[in-house]
Order: C-alpha cells, then sequence, then structure tokens
C-alpha cells in the first residue's frame, strides 16, 4: 500500500471478531485484523474506503519518529552535544543521548502541563474535580474520563510549543461541557482559544 508515495507493508490478520481494527505498529506497518470470513476483495475495498484514516495514522508515526531523531523542547528544536549529565544552555542540549534527552523531558513534563492548565481553568464554569495526569499515548494527545474524575496530556506534547500545549488542555476541558465532538463543542473550544484551528494542523490532530 502507497501513503504519501511511500510503500508501506499490510499485514492482514483474521480472527474471531465482528469488526475491523487498523493500526500502524512500531515499525511503520499497518496492522489490519479482520472477522475470518472477510474476503480479500473486501478488505481492499475497506482499505480504499479509509484510506483517510490510515493516512492520518501514518502521518502521526512519522511525525513521532522524526522527533525521536532530534530534540524539541517547546517547539525550539536544540543541537545535541554528547555529555554525562542533561542540561540545556542556549540552543545546546547536552545528555548522553538524544533518546535520553527526550525520554528526561517527557518524564518532567507534568509540572509544565499544569501550569499551563492553571490559566485556563478560571475561564470555564462549573468545572468537576478533576486530576490531571501525564503518560505517554500513540494515537491521542489528551483524554477526559469523567469517570474516573482525570484528564490525561500526552507526554510527548513537552516537545511542541505552548500553542499545542493550551490547545490540548482546552480540548480536553470542554469536553466537560460537551463530551462529543459536536458543533456546540468546537464553539466551546473556539470560544476558549480561538486560535485552535492552527494547532489542530501543528498537531495532525
Amino acid at each position: 500500500m502507497y501513503i504519501n508515495n511511500e510503500y508501506i507493508d499490510v499485514i492482514i490478520t483474521k480472527k474471531r471478531i465482528k469488526n475491523i481494527y487498523f493500526r500502524i505498529d512500531d515499525k511503520g506497518r499497518l496492522l489490519v485484523n479482520v472477522p475470518i470470513f472477510t474476503s480479500n476483495y473486501e478488505i481492499s475495498k475497506l482499505l480504499d474506503n479509509n484510506y483517510k484514516s490510515i493516512e492520518n495514522m501514518y502521518n502521526k508515526y512519522k511525525l513521532k519518529e522524526k522527533h525521536k531523531e532530534e530534540i524539541r523542547y517547546l517547539g525550539k528544536e536544540y543541537i545535541f552535544v554528547e555529555n554525562n549529565k542533561i542540561l540545556f544552555k542556549d540552543n545546546i542540549a547536552y545528555g548522553p543521548s538524544i533518546e535520553a534527552i527526550n525520554t528526561y523531558l517527557e518524564k518532567n513534563c507534568k509540572e509544565i502541563f499544569n501550569k499551563r492548565l492553571e490559566l485556563y481553568i478560571n475561564d470555564f464554569d462549573d468545572l468537576p474535580y478533576f486530576r490531571l495526569r501525564v503518560r505517554k499515548m500513540k494515537t491521542r494527545w489528551g483524554v477526559n474520563n469523567r469517570k474516573s474524575e482525570t484528564i490525561t496530556l500526552n507526554t510527548e506534547l513537552i516537545h511542541y510549543d505552548y500553542m499545542c500545549i493550551d490547545y490540548v488542555i482546552v480540548h480536553e476541558l470542554s469536553h466537560f461541557e460537551h463530551m462529543d465532538h459536536s458543533k456546540a463543542f468546537w464553539d466551546c473550544v473556539s470560544k476558549h482559544y480561538p486560535n485552535y484551528k492552527i494547532a489542530r494542523k501543528e498537531l495532525k490532530y
């Protein structure tokens, strides 16, 4: 299968399931799980009909792979210089490896996310009590879970500038008022963050 003029492997697995699932794995392959009696013609048609969604998943994968090869902290790119300890000075990031520095940034992102969250909480009326969590996620930048009273932000947001971080925060806070992605929801996002479309484009959201 070709995406953006680049060939990717497609691995079809037939299982005792009712629905069809698409996923890009860590090697950039498209994994497709289908019911046992799905024909090759049906699979081909499904791939064509879901091309846009598959393309979006693959673009997110490529973006994450690119970030593994560079150091970006709050949207700024840093030159890597090998060093035993991790520290940032001017436009240079010192550390044992690029991977070690990026892991360090992601592990220490919560404090910054909390500060950005505090800038927007008072803009919303009648927010319920909730906790902020952070974790690495493959397909989502943020999650609002009313049942557990949590908002979870993807640790990889630390590589993006405040515009993107703030947008995801507003997006998840808006879900306390509208749990779907209806027009009313996007009106709410726009009210609290007018430039949200620019951030969405940056995040390929």
